[in-house]
């Protein structure tokens, strides 16, 4: 049977109607992977899952519930959406609307998005506005806009996104056949961790699992407001994609998290870093650098015996799900300043033999 997209697949648990024009690219179906590096890591009884967003069609989660706001924005008459962008969300924004011949108009922080997002949502046509200010300051400005004005807001605060994202756990639980024992995700402005845990909830109520994961979320050091408890008025860190000061769905994340008695916890950049190249060089993965913060905290936690701890099930084997939530290609200039550049050799079998040791 040939697949349709998310919104096809999983309709009987998304706000849609037969008036729904339904605007996909054929996103979701990304592929459960193995870590059989990370598993052997983690000790005898451990299996390590990595779920791929990167392969969606713009190359992030966020296709999963733009395809969902796209389509309803359509269905309501609207002819233009908005949203304030680190970069993953503009890309999503900007294929949909052009896929559904409606006007998309973008805010990013000035300097503060990876040239490979910022390309998408260039050549995707959209209209895009450099604000001198952070996420924070693009979003608020975003909000009063779409208050006043006849445009759809397409960030997270519109609860069709939400929707849309759930639907990366019904995958993860049709996979594995039950919700894995723990899940594992970098938390930016927060609605990726609501939207799962919403999915989860939800299969369960309809009987399709039995348990529920602990949800584990992670911040950046230096962008860590759940963490702290407080909204950082200047966030920092490489991973740009999490590089968010004050999360729109800051108390959702706080539930997902305290009703699956998991935890929000914080990674340093440099533990983003080695779990970045890790990723790459032991599993073939090439993420982008946000999405390495579900290793870099797996990684942390590991070390502290915290799965040993709190593995809740009576399985033979404990089951944990890393969210990878974006493609490498998203920020390619982070991966060459992480690693050495091509030594230059000769042009001659000799030389070239030295080099590679043979």
């Amino acid at each position: 049977m040939k697949y349709n997209g998310v919104i096809e697949r999983y309709k009987k648990y998304l706000p849609v109607t037969k008036k729904t024009p339904i605007i996909t690219l054929q996103e979701g179906n990304t592929p459960l992977i193995y870590a059989d590096y990370l598993s052997k890591l983690m000790g005898e009884n451990f299996e390590i899952y990595l779920k791929y967003e990167g392969l969606n069609p713009t190359g992030s989660f966020k296709d999963r519930g733009m395809t969902l706001a796209i389509s309803k924005a359509c269905e309501e008459g609207s002819k233009a959406v908005m949203c304030a962008s680190t970069g993953n969300t503009s890309a999503s924004a900007a294929a949909y609307a052009a896929r559904a011949g409606i006007k998309c108009i973008v805010f990013i922080p000035s300097g503060a998005i990876a040239l490979g997002k910022l390309s998408q949502a260039l050549i995707h046509g959209a209209q895009v506005l450099a604000i001198e200010g952070n996420f924070d300051d693009a979003l608020e400005l975003a909000k009063e806009i779409t208050k006043n004005y006849p445009i759809t807001l397409v960030n997270s605060l519109n609860p069709y996104r939400i929707e849309g994202q759930k639907t990366a756990s019904f995958e993860i639980c049709d996979c594995l056949r039950e919700a894995p024992d723990f899940q594992v995700m970098p938390v930016g402005n927060a609605g990726n961790i609501t939207a799962y845990w919403k999915g989860y909830k939800e299969y369960k109520e309809s009987g399709k699992i039995k348990i529920l994961p602990k949800m584990l979320g992670f911040q950046a050091k230096g962008s860590a407001p759940i963490v702290k408890g407080y909204p950082i008025k200047n966030p920092k860190t490489i991973a740009t994609a999490i590089r968010i000061g004050n999360p729109a769905s800051w108390k959702q994340a706080e539930a997902a998290r305290d009703e699956s008695k998991g935890m929000i916890d914080l990674v340093s950049d440099k533990e983003i870093i080695n779990a970045y190249k890790l990723l790459a060089q032991k599993e073939g993965v090439f993420v982008e650098p946000a999405s390495a913060a579900s290793i870099a905290g797996l990684l942390k936690l590991a070390k502290k015996d915290y799965f040993k701890r709190n593995t809740q099930y009576a399985r033979r084997n404990t089951q944990i799900v890393c969210i990878l939530t974006g493609h490498g290609l998203k920020d390619p200039d982070r991966a060459i300043k992480s690693i050495k550049e091509p030594k230059l050799v000769q042009a001659n079998l000799k030389a070239v033999l030295k080099e590679i040791g043979c």
